[in-house]
């Protein structure tokens, strides 16, 4: 029995360290796309502090290389955050949207771009903004209904879903449709052109913030997949780790989304693909999730880049690549009928 689970072990420490190493290629190859050319001649030469084309550097370190370390960021902290809701909520179609996060996010953007500045340092700010307060709002209606329960959160969620759509129509409604709103409708499709390395300064703290506080909460995750009687059999505060693990995951998602915009099935797909392969659920799967997360993105990246003269946004490929799936996994499962 010890021998079969060291082997098991042996065999997902492979696993990791293979993903791994895919990302890191996918991760180089995301700096070469683009129309700019950039190749690993010049990337060598770069980092050797040989190069002498002032363009290609600039280009590299001002676009390129901030780009590809968001690509892979994104990919991990939704896929990450992503099997973290699945866990806690056990509900293998449970995503950031199921609390209504990425719709608050949306509202915050769409409220910046018509009633602010509309600079994309104000849309970043509200967009995290806007999806911490859809945090805060379902928090305050799970405590005020006292059903501080899985079904409570769901419930919550769907109730803010609603109010948010209602606001983002709203906000629409006052929009300039010469201008403002195709802004809103790009952001709702979510897109990597824009990430400079000033806005990844600005959401990189966030982002470790998140992700180290999922690191911490680790093993309590792994507890909330059971049931909430048996949770608390064990010594664990059910309430209150839960209402931990939700900010930190929605502090990762919120400083991602607010720099790129929604993106489609990245928090949903991966985590499926991810226990597929490990045959269990636990916090190696939640780290392979995001390796298979940052993979997906750097490729779907990779594709919006080259498929069109123009850039796509990043969610029409990711949306392309993942409803497939998805339909895949109702057809072949009847446990998601």
């Amino acid at each position: 029995m010890i021998t079969n689970k060291k082997h098991i072990n042996a065999k997902s420490n492979m696993v990791l360290i293979g993903g791994l190493l895919v990302v890191i290629a996918a991760f180089i190859l995301s700096i070469h796309v683009g129309k700019y050319r950039i190749t690993t001649n010049d990337i060598v030469k770069i980092l050797q502090g040989t190069h002498e084309d002032k363009m290609t550097i600039n280009v590299f370190y001002m676009l390129r290389l901030p780009r590809s370390i968001m690509v892979i960021l994104a990919g991990i902290g939704l896929s990450a955050a992503g099997s973290v809701y699945q866990t806690i909520f056990k509900n293998s179609l449970a995503s950031p949207d199921i609390i209504g996060v990425t719709s608050g996010a949306n509202v915050g953007a769409a409220f910046s771009i018509v009633f602010a500045t509309g600079s994309v340092l104000s849309v970043a700010f509200g967009a995290f903004l806007g999806g911490i307060l859809a945090l805060i709002f379902v928090i305050g209606l799970v405590k005020v209904s006292k059903s501080d329960n899985v079904l409570g959160y769901v419930l919550s969620g769907i109730v803010i879903n609603a109010i948010t759509n209602g606001i983002l129509m709203t906000i629409k409604y006052f929009a300039d449709p010469e201008n403002q709103l195709g802004a809103i409708e790009y952001w709702t499709m979510g897109s990597f052109g824009g990430i400079t390395l000033e806005k990844l300064k600005i959401v990189l703290p966030f982002f470790l913030m998140g992700m180290v506080g999922i690191i911490i909460m680790r093993w309590k995750i792994y507890v909330l997949s059971v049931s909430d009687e048996e949770a608390k059999s064990l010594g664990i505060s059910v309430n209150r780790s839960r209402l931990l693990i939700l900010l930190f995951s929605t502090l990762v998602v919120a400083s991602i989304v607010s720099v790129t915009g929604l993106i489609s099935f990245i928090g949903l797909i991966p985590p499926h693909i991810a226990r597929s392969i490990l045959k269990k659920n636990n916090f190696k799967t939640v780290l392979f999730s995001g390796l298979v997360g940052a993979i997906l993105m750097a490729f779907s990246d990779c594709l919006a880049r080259i498929l069109l003269p123009s850039e796509l946004p990043i969610s029409i490929i990711t949306s392309f690549i993942g409803a497939p799936y998805l339909a895949f996994l109702v057809m072949k499962n009847k446990k998601y009928r």
